[in-house]
């Protein structure tokens, strides 16, 4: 008996991992841009550009924590996909056996019966 796996199994984890690593980097820059101060501007702008900053790094401290979260969570289910898989595969075999050896006891059975007009007769 053979187990059925998707044909692009891989495909789609190499397009999942590109897309995340794009991800990343745009996490990164605005990270960068928005965590780097800013030059100029009165002393009032630069209170608000601090606050913004500080609202826009913790924002993105946070989006960074919930993919490391995610990223931690597809690779549970990975494996908990590929563990389903062999309980699958483990149970298809059993399967196998158990109908080859209903198979093997029913031929054997059928070689026991005796056709009506051969049984001994009683009395």
């Amino acid at each position: 008996m053979t187990v059925i796996r998707p044909e692009r199994l891989g495909d789609i984890s190499e397009k999942v991992a590109e897309f995340e690593g794009e991800l990343q980097d745009v996490v990164r820059k605005n990270v960068t841009y928005w965590r780097k101060p800013q030059d100029g501007g009165s002393d009032g702008s630069e209170g608000i550009s601090v606050v913004i900053q500080r609202v826009a790094g913790a924002s993105l401290d946070e989006i960074d924590l919930v993919i490391g979260q995610l990223e931690s969570m597809r690779e549970k289910l990975r494996r908990e996909g590929e563990r389903v898989q062999r309980e699958i595969a483990g149970y298809a075999e059993l399967s196998q056996s158990a109908m080859s050896s209903v198979k093997i006891i029913a031929e054997s059975l059928g070689r026991w019966e005796q056709p009506a007009d051969q049984l001994p007769e009683a009395g």
